[in-house]
């Protein structure tokens, strides 16, 4: 073997050079020379340079498959002009990466969990809300008066908002401050009279038609049928943005669409096309319309705003709510249309734990979308429909017919589809790709590992080292 001081001459030992790296030769190794009867002499330069060709990588890739001279990965033997060591991968870096890929890695599953832990909240949060829902009928059925009631809570989501701002991050604005910045929404001029009755109006009175036609259907319908039903909006919302905001067409979305629809037609015909049952199918139906309409419109005028901004929004809202559809109940109540009795007979645990949890549900919904992945947000919404059923089948011992649980699968499914991403088949076929490509690979480098060990006893064998060029 040769050393990088020098090496005793053995005429016997041929010697070979690797044509094909002309300017790369192995400094301090033993590389041949004209004299000596045809020997190998050991040269010891250490003056070769990187050059920005990949010659390093290139000596590096060629010694780990033949194994050189003992060589161990992150070793390299080039030195720089400056004469210090050009190592590959020095102790510092390695452990920088590894700390930089196991924060990572404890990020997202920090964030998975996190989600996860939404979802159930967010599911949760919506079974609570339809459930005290129906046990306030029982008592107090006046429809819009809790749907108004519901609406004014919103008022709290900016106070919410900042107090947990001031909570995490110390925020140094006062909430006035912090208002009339998130106030940009409406404008760079903020927020005026004008404009808040202008933006605010249309918003609110979709908010308020959603939540009085959501609960009117369950008024007519079970639980489970109305959480199902109102599924369809992520269908709506898909249409109205493909015709509207000219979003990118795809099939698969097209298929849930109609299998949104189908399984509507079908639970309308679970009792036949007449009854309550009928009425509160298309409740349901325009519950979730109004809501897909809410979204779409939101998505055109108001654009992507962050938390604080939709904060403001909701809260901007509620005021509204509380201003100008106040007469609303009242010119309800004046027609005997809703009628209830003293302010004090009136259910107020049950109005308040239901106007608390929507405001949580709404709270989660828009908060989990900037803290974990939106598409979780959706799944915890259609987690609602089986965990109303089991609410409905074990406290009110509901009993479902096949084509309504046929009708509720099909809309659950075609929800589902619904959330696909956009890039979805490409990627697909990607990672198929990817799949097929891995199995030659393997093999291949399965038979060059087993070459390259032929090749290098044999070589040892010899007194050689033999560098495969290919």
């Amino acid at each position: 073997m040769t050393s990088t001081g020098g090496a005793p001459e053995r005429a016997e030992t041929p010697c070979i050079r690797p044509e094909p790296l002309v300017d790369t030769h192995l400094p301090g190794k033993a590389t041949p020379t004209g004299g000596g009867g045809g020997g190998c002499a050991a040269v010891a330069d250490g003056g070769s340079k990187v050059t920005a060709n990949g010659v390093h990588d290139l000596e590096n890739r060629i010694l780990r498959i033949t194994g050189y001279y003992g060589y161990s990965p992150g070793y390299c033997s080039h030195r720089r002009e400056d004469g210090s060591e050009s190592n590959a991968e020095t102790p510092g870096s390695e452990t920088s990466d590894e700390s930089r890929s196991f924060q990572t890695c404890t990020n997202t599953a920090l964030k998975v969990l996190g989600g996860l832990l939404l979802v159930l909240c967010v599911s949760s949060s919506w079974v609570g809300t339809t459930q005290v829902v129906k046990l306030t009928f029982q008592s107090f059925s006046c429809p819009f008066f809790i749907s108004w009631f519901s609406s004014n809570w919103n008022i709290f989501f900016f106070p919410i908002y900042y107090s947990g701002l001031v909570v995490t991050t110390r925020e140094k604005q006062t909430p006035i401050q912090k208002f009339r910045e998130c106030s940009r929404l409406f404008g760079e001029d903020g927020m005026t009279l004008k404009l808040f009755v202008k933006r605010t109006a249309p918003f609110s009175i979709l908010w308020t038609l959603t939540n009085y036609l959501y609960l009117m259907a369950l008024k007519k319908l079970t639980a489970t049928d109305v959480s199902a039903l109102y599924c369809c909006h992520k269908a709506f919302v898909f249409l109205l943005s493909w015709i509207v905001l000219k979003d990118r067409f795809m099939g698969v979305r097209i298929v849930a669409a109609i299998m949104a629809i189908t399984g509507i037609v079908m639970m309308a015909y679970a009792d036949g096309f007449h009854g309550d049952s009928f009425v509160g199918v298309a409740l349901a139906v325009g519950s979730a319309s109004t809501s897909a309409l809410y979204k779409v419109l939101f998505k055109m005028f108001l654009g992507s705003a962050n938390i604080g901004e939709v904060a403001h929004f909701l809260s901007t809202m509620g005021f509204f709510n509380l201003i100008f559809i106040s007469c609303v109940p009242l010119i309800l109540y004046f027609t005997k249309v809703e009628h209830w009795g003293s302010v004090s007979s009136l259910p107020w645990g049950y109005l308040c734990g239901l106007a608390g949890l929507w405001l949580v549900f709404n709270i989660l919904v828009h908060v989990g979308v900037v803290l974990t992945y939106p598409i979780l947000i959706s799944i915890g919404t259609l987690l609602s429909v089986p965990g109303n059923a089991a609410v409905d089948v074990l406290k009110h011992e509901v009993i479902f017919s096949v084509v309504r649980l046929a009708a509720t699968c099909i809309i659950c499914l075609g929800f589902l589809l619904l959330l696909l991403p956009e890039e979805w088949d490409s990627a697909t076929l990607r990672f198929l790709a990817s799949i097929a490509d891995k199995k030659p690979e393997e093999h291949g480098g399965e038979e060059l590992t087993e070459s390259s060990v032929n090749t290098r006893s044999r070589s040892r064998a010899n007194g050689t080292v033999s560098i495969p060029l290919a």
